[in-house]
């Protein structure tokens, strides 16, 4: 059958667009970069590359730059452990940190690093032990096949398995990553230089950032040695020259389909909005009581604000009518490929239509589910906003999940995600009363007025108490602040679990009935089908285009390949580069564009045409921070640390045209490391003298 001329024409034009994709490894496509760019990166190449390269496991990228373990990322990937090993004291957040000697480098609490190291194809048996089966039989299927394979894999905790779904389903992967939980603050500069401009200038270009950070991963006590690592370019990025970006986009979401895309539009990201709306004013006047409650509460401040701001240009991507336009073509254009061949039609026939059903329960069920469903990265995330609640509805759950054979437990419970979840339950990371108070009141009362004071979940959870008061008791009354409680009633198992008066223990036993009951009807009736019917559009696809499209991002490591390339918006030229000469006339010495003391006194001995930031063409997402901007080298030229905001649609499709990748300049590391921060001994260690 003949494709329609409208499914051609998009087909070609997807085929067309330059340097789109966020490529898996052991697909990327070296025909068209060389075709393009006149280079073909070999098995070789690919391979080095991916092994350079680091995942952070709680949410970002970074690269091997020695071979002693050195990575590099951004210090907003790191700001989660700078602010950890602060004190009010030693505020490293504010004032920067470098380990002058290895003695010096201060663990990390919990952060874990991941090295993929072999990719297993197993599509056929995630498909063999789903045949013939449908939505919740399907769903219940897959999570215990998936099971089985991540425990067959994981030989050690040393080793982490994640079978990846790819195509929505229509192609899983298992892969194999080396992890690694002991990890070390080598180096970060002042947040000031870091966030340079804050959150007016967050998602813009130009920028004068160096937003960089420097760990070291150590294994038996020592640093790792490693022989794949990005060795430092000479000169760094210029205009036009061909950059490659691996890393770990988190989400993107351009394969769903219109029903799906709707509900994103009009549900989803308007609850987020108006929630970090709210939660931003509430941080931001907690910040202000006094320079300890900034500290305390900077990191939370920092997430959120990025946290709005993305999903504000992703709702304003959803709402633009000629992108919508659009995503409705390229679904009539699915729709039509069906309906025009009896044999598809057969195969495919109601796939949109049992996504739209369920995405119209998901409508009903959502309300509840939302403030129950588990994190895809974080295994403790804070439930109801409250990093303390998170670990004790985790010690809770324990005592149910590690009881039943493996492949019937909740994904964050099996063996293969337990050495993740222990790391960050038993993490040194100190918990502050005040802050945990504030943030937990203010989740309960959200939970009151999103479901109403008479839900039977609100009831069980709130009693006769209201939110800040309950709040305020279970938050000064709990143990669990102590690492040695948490990991007491870990080992200890049900008997000192359930045996625990601990009031935090009680209310996670109070919310466990209606949690678990929301998160299975949800998995059952909307999750599943899902699953089942895009894995049935996904093989549509791959009849129609083969493997020459990329899947959606999956926080799995992928490639993208582009150049550093300015770009015109509103009738304005924007220019490829800044440099610190650029950073020094914007500075107004008051926050957020205030330099630190450190850049003043060096400004002498600066060389300040230096480029600092660039932007590249490169197709990235949310996850790609602290990705490495590598030459045909396989030599740094760069930092990924954000994007434009026209880049904010590439959720939903590549924006090639005006969407920017934004990184600090290589020769800016190199500069600042040297001339601010005297720190050559990471300097020597990174170029290799």
């Amino acid at each position: 059958m003949r494709l329609t001329a409208v499914f051609a024409l998009l087909l070609a034009t997807a085929s067309a667009r330059a340097d789109e994709g966020m490529w898996t490894f052991d697909n990327f496509p070296t025909d068209k970069v060389k075709q393009r760019y006149g280079f073909a990166p070999d098995a070789r190449w690919l391979e080095h590359v991916r092994l350079a390269s680091v995942r952070l496991a709680g949410g970002c990228s970074g690269s091997f730059v020695s071979p002693q373990g050195l990575v590099l990322t951004n210090h907003h990937c790191a700001h989660g452990c700078v602010e950890q090993v602060s004190t009010p004291r030693r505020d490293l957040v504010k004032n920067g940190y470098y380990a002058r000697t290895p003695g010096e480098e201060l663990k990390c609490p919990a952060m874990e690093i991941n090295q993929l190291v072999a990719i297993t194809d197993v599509t056929g048996r995630m498909r063999q032990a789903t045949r013939g089966l449908s939505d919740a039989r399907f769903a219940e299927a897959q999570r215990i096949e998936t099971a089985k394979i991540e425990r067959e894999c994981k030989t050690s905790p040393a080793v982490r398995c994640d079978v990846v779904e790819l195509y929505h389903g229509g192609a899983h992967h298992l892969y194999r990553y080396r992890r690694f939980q002991d990890v070390r603050l080598v180096f970060v500069p002042e947040f000031a230089t870091a966030f340079f401009g804050g959150d007016p200038d967050n998602f813009m270009f130009p920028r004068w950032d160096l937003d960089m950070a420097l760990v070291r991963v150590y294994e038996g006590g020592k640093p790792l040695p490693t022989d794949h690592y990005f060795r430092w370019s000479r000169g760094g990025a210029k205009d036009g020259d061909l950059t490659f970006v691996p890393g770990n986009p988190g989400r993107t979401s351009r394969l769903l389909t219109i029903a799906e895309l709707e509900y994103e539009r009009d549900v989803t990201l308007t609850e987020r909005l108006v929630r970090f709306a709210e939660w931003r004013g509430l941080l931001t006047e907690f910040s202000r009581r006094s320079a300890e409650h900034a500290r305390i509460s900077n990191h939370d401040l920092f997430m959120v604000e990025n946290a709005f701001k993305a999903r504000k240009g992703m709702f304003d991507t959803l709402a633009d009518r000629r992108f919508f336009a659009g995503k409705v073509a390229e679904e009539k254009a699915l729709r039509d490929a069906i309906a025009r061949d009896p044999g598809r039609k057969q195969r495919y026939g109601g796939a949109f239509e049992a996504i739209a059903q369920a995405v119209e329960r998901q409508r009903t069920l959502d309300p509840m589910y939302r403030w129950v469903k588990p994190h895809p990265r974080n295994p403790l995330s804070p439930r109801l906003f409250s990093t303390l609640l998170g670990q004790a509805e985790a010690l809770w759950r324990s005592v149910a999940e590690r009881g039943k054979p493996n492949e019937q437990r909740l994904k964050e419970f099996r063996d293969a995600a337990l050495p993740r979840l222990t790391m960050a339950l038993f993490s040194e990371a100190p918990i502050y009363d005040e802050l945990e108070i504030r943030n937990l009141g203010f989740g309960l009362g959200k939970l009151r007025e999103d479901l109403g004071p008479d839900h039977p979940f609100v009831k069980a959870v709130l009693g006769k108490e209201a939110p800040d008061e309950l709040a305020a008791r279970v938050v000064r009354g709990t143990r669990l602040k102590d690492v040695a409680e948490r990991r007491r009633l870990w080992d200890g198992g049900k008997s000192a679990i359930h045996g625990s008066s601990d009031p935090l223990i009680d209310l996670a036993r109070r919310m466990d009935a209606g949690a678990r009951a929301a998160r299975q009807a949800y998995e059952e009736t909307v999750e599943s089908v899902l699953r089942r019917h895009g894995e049935r559009l996904a093989k549509l696809r791959f009849e129609l285009y083969g493997t020459k499209t990329y899947p959606d991002a999956t926080f799995s490591p992928r490639l993208s390949y582009g150049q550093v390339k300015g770009y015109t918006l509103r009738g304005q030229q924007v220019r490829s580069f800044t440099d610190f000469a650029g950073a020094f006339a914007r500075d107004t010495g008051r926050p957020p564009f205030d330099l630190p003391r450190s850049w003043h006194l060096a400004k002498g001995k600066l060389n300040l045409r230096t480029p600092l930031n660039f932007c590249t063409d490169n197709d990235i997402i949310g996850g790609n921070s602290g990705s490495p901007a590598i030459n045909r080298e396989a030599a740094i030229v760069g930092l990924i640390f954000d994007g434009n905001l026209p880049h904010l649609a590439a959720d939903y499709g590549f924006v090639g045209d005006t969407g920017r990748a934004v990184a600090v300049h290589s020769e800016a590391i190199m500069q600042a490391l040297r001339l601010i921060y005297g720190a050559e001994r990471v300097v020597k260690e990174i170029l290799g003298r």
